[in-house]
This record gives structure tokens, sequence and C-alpha cells, in this order.
């Protein structure tokens, strides 16, 4: 029986969210979400053996980067950043952005905020090529099947919370085995049984998964628990676990200071 006690392996949070109303807010499908500071963060994941993360702009936030920049300069070199940018954003800015630790732009297609899909080719290649950015999707898979030849053909993309529905699932199957990213998050937003799709999409690319808490779980059916962690080590063996609660994401990501204990 694993216990948060006895992990032996550190946790790359590859997708959680900072909501501090110092910082613009835009009320979200009629949905204002709550504070969760830095500090709020720290203090829920005290217990974790955590090595880092990845900070993803919220519907909510739109296009800001103030409260990103903050939180950023706030929890330190071990984090980056997930921001929604304009199409018409200038190359200073998006460099200026990957030098303060941002890693990725988002398209929220489920839920709106960001840029518009029809940009998503073109903003893809552009940021990969300016700063070696991949794109983040958090789309219902049951719209992947349309999406997937596109999806396939752009050089680094990863998908939110399992793709959500049953509906496209073998479709993010296919993906994964084409080297997108899977984040192995939101356990309490989706329709299936989540552990054996963990395994199926670890059979399908070794390095899809990546393990992020999801806090403070806006707008989850059922937020994130700690028993969503020991899921992972009870399903996969110490050295796949490795790879999902870490490695893969810590790879991904590129952090600007790796992990004191990278022999973890």
């Amino acid at each position: 029986m694993h216990t948060l006690e006895s992990i032996g392996i550190p946790v790359f949070d590859s997708h959680f969210h900072i909501i501090d109303s110092r910082f613009p807010l835009v009320r979200n499908q009629g949905f204002l979400p709550d504070n969760f500071t830095c500090t709020d963060y720290l203090e829920r994941t005290r217990h974790l053996p955590l090595a880092g993360g990845a900070i993803v702009s919220g519907s909510f936030q739109a296009l800001d980067q103030s409260y990103l920049i903050d939180a950023l300069a706030a929890l330190g070199p071990r984090f980056v950043g997930v921001t929604q940018l304009p199409a018409s954003v200038s190359d200073e800015e998006i460099l200026k952005l990957d030098a303060l630790g941002v890693r990725a732009v988002r398209f929220n297609i489920k839920r709106g905020g960001s840029e518009g899909l029809e940009h998503l080719d073109e903003m893809a290649r552009r940021v990969h090529r300016l700063a070696g950015w991949h794109v983040e999707l958090y789309v219902d898979s049951r719209e992947l099947p349309e999406l997937e030849k596109s999806i396939s053909s752009l050089p680094a993309v990863s998908i939110d919370h399992l793709g959500l529905s049953s509906g496209g699932f073998k479709t993010l199957l296919a993906l994964a085995e084409r080297g997108v990213r899977i984040k192995a998050t939101g356990f309490g937003r989706v329709d299936f049984d989540v552990k054996t799709a963990l395994k199926e999409i670890c059979q399908a690319n070794p390095e899809a998964l990546m393990f992020g808490t999801d806090l403070p779980s806006t707008r989850a059916p059922r937020p994130y628990l700690d028993e969503d962690l020991l899921l992972v080590l009870e399903t996969f063996d110490e050295a796949q676990a490795r790879r999902i609660l870490y490695q893969n994401a810590h790879r991904f990501y590129r952090p600007q200071v790796a992990c004191s204990q990278e022999i973890w």
C-alpha cells in the first residue's frame, strides 16, 4: 500500500492554476473562480515531493500575462508557465515570456478565453520555431477525429485531462502513438475508468503521460484528491511511475532549474 509519506519519486505537477484577484479575471460562462494563490498552492502540496510544475492559464484569465509573470517569480525557476496569447503577439513578447519561464501556449477549445482554433497551426509552428514551445489543448476528445490530421502535423502538442470523454478515446490513443503528450490530470472530470485509460495510453507511448494535480480543480465534478497520485503508483511499476510523475513532464517543459535530486 502506497502512502504520500512513502513516495520515493519526485512530482513535476504538469497542470495547476494560480488564481489571484490582484490581477485581471474575466467571468467565463457565468463563472468567476475563488482565489487560489501561490501560498495556497504550496500549502496544499506541502506533503508531496514537489519538484516543480506548470502554471496553466485558465479561461477566466484570458490573455492576461501579469498574474503569470508574478506567479513564476514567486514560485521560482523549477516552475514554468502555460499562457494564452493573441495571434498578433510579437516575436519579442514571446521571447520575453520564454526568458521568464513560459514554455507553452494554450488553446482552450472547451471553454474559450484563448485565441481561436483557426490560429492553431500558425501559432504552434511559430512559437516552436522561436522558443521551442509546445501547444496545449483543452479539448473534449469527441472533437479529436476532426482535428486529428492537423494536430498530428504540429511540432509539439499536449492534451489536457485525458481528453475528458470516452467518445474520442481511440483518436487520443492514436495521437499518443504519434508523440502527442497526454496530461494525466482531472481524474474527476472524465467519463471513463481512469486506471484502464492510463494503462492504454502508456502502452501506446510510455513517454506520453504527464501527471498533474489540476489544482484547484475549478468547475470539476470531483476535485483533485491525493488518491489520484497514489493511483499512478498502484497502477505502474516504479520505472514507469517515475516517467509519469516526473521525467516525461520535466523533459517536455524544460524548467530553468532542474530538481536538486535529479537522480530520483
